[in-house]
């Protein structure tokens, strides 16, 4: 469920009443979104532009321009805040607002629908203060929070730099006011909502902040514990203090999930894309979380960045695998539009791909062959490891050298079906067992292995009802 679209609408003044939200999914037939638009005779169509949409989304303006020339089309999103010269949809649409829109997207309309007409085509968005900014959460539906991911945020922006990511853009990180934040989350949780996805960049930066809102959930938990729910946060991986850590560690399983961004082990890669991270405390912090704590770790790793080869790349993961994160998200650097990463295009050869995600082809130290053997690792990883299916295959399988080991199988894999999409599960079964089969392991060992999985219960002692409110894929690494 969109948060940027409800907080436009939240803030759109006395013109939310005669305002609607549409969602729609991605390979949907563009005629058929061009007619579901125009069935309510809009007189402006809003659009969020993603790198994830964006083609899509420029199909649509220019099929839309084309049957209905009479409607205003503004875009707003992070793909059209930067560059924009050289954009096609930016070349279709009327008007665009870059960054912010709370504020500064009501007020063009109210410029469109009423005059005077706006004479420039693009209007950067006004950042205002944070208590001005309505917010969202009760226009989340019904239906949306019986069955959509509830994405929430207690602050905006990242005080880092990373070079690869928009946030580097920021400078700094702005809180929302915490008391009124924490009533909207008491509204979504009367109303049922059970599953909070927190997006906030740095949620564990201010910890006086972190434990007011990790305590909102505790008390919850406590309180009824047969009604469980789930919160999903991004942390800082080097700063996890003694009282964060107190907290963490009351949550029961199934109750709790941290995304925790290392992207590389590699001080002199951490250096040029502008990456401050104590690593050794960040893998002090991991272990202790996956030792310490019933929390579900799913843990970034970024391929194809500067400076790094696949070696040093390998290196970091088998630091990961070790350290017992329960998921390793397994990325291939992209280019987004505005970050300062294209400062080393030239410098170390970055090749990237000219559509959307825009997605590194190739650097001096990895060519394109290779890169795409990461590429297809990362789909069987995603598919073996990180969806909890194989838990106890996928530790034989890594062994004691668990990228080398993994990319044989992957490389095998590829060989054997031409295919990284549309695998059933017993397929990749059988694929995995034989394997194990070629790799010197008996077909009764290996069968037996699979069907440990498969049945989703292992002789490993006392195990924790996980939570109804967790994802089916942390429920099966839970299971496992």
């Amino acid at each position: 469920a969109s948060l940027g679209l409800r907080y436009l609408l939240a803030n759109m003044g006395p013109l939310q009443e005669q305002t609607r939200i549409q969602e729609f999914v991605i390979g949907a037939k563009t005629s058929d979104l061009v007619e579901r638009i125009l069935a309510h005779a809009p007189r402006i169509v809003g659009l969020g532009v993603y790198i994830w949409n964006v083609e899509e989304t420029t199909r649509l303006v220019a099929m839309l321009k084309r049957v209905a020339p009479q409607v205003t089309v503004v875009l707003g999103g992070p793909e059209v805040s930067y560059e924009l010269g050289e954009q096609e949809i930016v070349k279709l649409a009327d008007y665009v607002v870059t960054g912010w829109g709370d504020v500064s997207f009501p007020k063009l309309c109210g410029e469109i629908l009423n005059g005077p007409k706006p004479l420039m085509k693009v209007h950067a968005g006004v950042q205002p203060p944070m208590a001005e900014i309505a917010l969202p959460y009760a226009l989340y539906s019904e239906d949306d929070i019986a069955h959509r991911t509830l994405y929430v945020e207690a602050s905006r922006g990242c005080p880092f730099k990373c070079e690869f990511c928009l946030s580097s853009l920021d400078k700094t990180a702005w809180p929302f006011p915490l008391d009124a934040f924490l009533a909207e989350m008491e509204s979504l949780h009367a109303r049922g909502a059970r599953l909070f996805k927190f997006v906030d960049r740095t949620f564990n930066l201010n910890v006086k902040t972190s434990l007011r809102i990790m305590q909102f959930f505790l008390d919850k938990l406590e309180a009824n514990p047969d009604d469980p729910v789930y919160a999903h946060f991004e942390l800082v991986p080097d700063h996890l203090p003694e009282a964060l850590k107190e907290t963490i560690a009351k949550f029961p399983p199934g109750a709790l999930q941290f995304e925790i961004g290392i992207q590389s082990f590699n001080p002199e890669v951490q250096a040029l894309v502008s990456r401050r991270q104590d690593n050794a405390r960040a893998a002090d912090n991991i272990r202790w979380l996956t030792e310490q704590s019933q929390a579900h770790l799913h843990v970034d790793l970024i391929a194809g960045l500067p400076g790094e080869d696949v070696a040093s790349f390998a290196s970091g993961f088998d630091q990961l695998v070790k350290l017992g994160a329960q998921e390793i998200q397994f990325g291939i650097l992209k280019r987004l539009r505005g970050t300062p990463i294209i400062r080393h295009t030239e410098s170390f050869g970055m090749v990237y791909d000219p559509y959307p995600p825009y997605t590194v082809l190739a650097t001096n130290l990895v060519d394109f062959p290779t890169m795409q053997g990461l590429v297809r690792f990362a789909r069987y990883w995603d598919l073996v490891a990180n969806s909890g299916r194989f838990a106890n295959t996928t530790r034989v399988l890594l062994g004691d050298a668990p990228f080398d080991n993994f990319m044989a199988f992957s490389n095998w894999i590829y060989t054997r079906t031409d295919a990284t999409h549309r695998i059933a599960l017993e397929k990749l079964a059988k694929l995995v067992q034989e394997w194990l089969q070629l790799r010197g392991m008996g077909r009764a060992e290996a069968a037996a292995l699979l069907a440990s999985d498969y049945a989703g219960k292992v002789d490993t002692g006392p195990v924790h009802k996980p939570a109804a409110a967790a994802p089916e894929r942390q429920v099966r690494h839970l299971a496992a």
